[in-house]
């Protein structure tokens, strides 16, 4: 990490050893071992000291790295989540939320003493409170499947993404096996987390960087994204079958990759469209109803009841009710071959062949 050039990476993601403090044999029900986490890079560390201090170092070098409006994600268990976010607030990252990965499928409590694990936390921080990090925020409700149902979905239906996010564990396919077919990694997170944190904490074309970079999921799916990536990994197998995953990889780039969601519409005027002829001088503007508003002039405002006002204002006015102003374009109607238009949609239409016009 030290060899890379200050405020180099867009986005980090950080999967660090989680000192699980594995003694003993765990037993499954029916007697057969479960190989929980007990590998040697997870079991390095002397006391709480020697860890925090590993901690620190590699957060250290993180925050130096991360541009000024990156973001950070780590995640940890309950035995390292809290001395990692402490060590974060010492450094002076700024916290943006914690999100817990609900485990939809978690491995059981083997021996029935204390309540099933079924989650992890995640922290997304940024260097400083001034950061202006990226967050895709309508991308991220297209991803929302928590807590919107398959028919509402399909219907259209978006809500906000929360801070609970249910995803099963890495398993099947996805999960990486060695050639004599055992698990290559004890922790190997499912694509489908990391897909949301890149997506909605990326563009395409950033750089995302994982520090711990274990079987390349990170690396893995930012390439999917059409994100450039750089992973650091000493362990040599880890390394070796990482590459194979990466190389069979091509970028699938899609809407959500692009967050085309959160694309901000072309700013066009209603003298332009005038102009243009989208839209006529002295028509009158309608609501949906019929009710008549006022007539349009030269400068885009309406001539109602003897006063030139703004089109908003007087959507308000002719509405009735409390609000004093409101969106035209969400109101306002116009005649168009005997029928009723939205001036929104006539606006998109005047966007779309703006856009598509030769410059």
């Amino acid at each position: 990490m030290k060899k890379l050039p200050d405020k180099s990476m867009d986005l980090i993601f950080a999967d660090p050893p989680y000192w699980m403090r594995v003694e003993g044999k765990l037993t499954r029900v029916e007697g057969t071992d479960y190989d929980g986490c007990d590998d040697h890079w997870d079991n390095q560390f002397k006391d709480n000291e020697d860890y925090n201090e590993f901690t620190r170092k590699w957060l250290k070098e993180c925050k130096r790295l991360l541009k000024p409006n990156g973001s950070i994600w780590v995640i940890g268990s309950m035995q390292c989540i809290y001395s990692i976010g402490s060590i974060m607030q010492e450094l002076g990252y700024w916290f943006i939320n914690d999100v817990i990965w609900h485990k939809k499928n978690p491995t059981p409590n083997f021996m029935g003493t204390r309540l099933n694990n079924s989650h992890e936390t995640l922290i997304w921080a940024t260097v400083s409170e001034k950061s202006k990090y990226t967050f895709n925020y309508k991308t991220a409700k297209e991803l929302n499947t928590d807590t919107v149902s398959e028919e509402d979905y399909n219907k259209g239906v978006r809500k906000q993404l929360g801070s609970v996010w249910r995803i099963g564990i890495c398993q099947g396919n996805e999960r990486l096996k060695k050639d004599n077919g055992e698990k290559l990694h004890s922790t190997q997170k499912p694509e489908e987390l990391l897909r949301r944190i890149i997506a909605i904490s990326s563009k395409v074309n950033d750089i995302v960087f994982d520090p711990f970079g274990g079987t390349m999921t990170t690396a893995a799916v930012a390439k999917k994204m059409g994100r450039n990536y750089i992973t650091i990994e000493r362990e040599k197998e880890y390394c070796e079958y990482g590459q194979r995953r990466l190389d069979e990889i091509l970028p699938i780039i899609g809407d959500i990759e692009k967050a085309v969601f959160d694309i901000k519409p072309l700013k066009v005027s209603m003298e332009e469209m005038i102009e243009a002829g989208y839209f006529k001088l002295g028509e009158t503007f309608y609501l949906k109803n019929s009710t008549p508003g006022g007539k349009l002039e030269a400068n885009g405002k309406l001539l109602y009841n003897g006063e030139v006002i703004d089109m908003h204002t007087c959507a308000a006015l002719v509405k009735g009710g409390k609000a004093k102003r409101v969106n035209g374009f969400d109101f306002w109607h116009v005649l168009r071959e005997g029928e009723l238009v939205s001036i929104d949609k006539i606006r998109e239409q005047y966007r779309a062949n703006k856009i598509q016009a030769p410059k």
